[in-house]
């Protein structure tokens, strides 16, 4: 097992510190779409998360037409 070097607790952002991480948040917040993968991905998920209820019997039913 490794050891980690520094100080426990105490840790350093380039990025946090030239902005790059409040530059972002402020863009994603203006176009209303996430950048990050998972914030895609839950955004994605909550908007169907209602319509699953509607989307499942409907494949059921196109399903039964095309083999029946």
């Amino acid at each position: 097992m490794s050891r980690r070097r520094g100080i426990p607790g105490l840790s350093f952002s380039w990025k946090r510190a030239l902005g790059v991480s409040q530059a972002q948040a402020k863009l994603s917040r203006q176009l209303g779409i996430p950048l990050s993968r998972s914030g895609r991905q839950r955004k994605v998920g909550r908007s169907l998360g209602c319509c699953w209820v509607l989307l499942v019997p409907a494949a059921g039913v196109m399903l039964v037409r095309l083999l029946g």
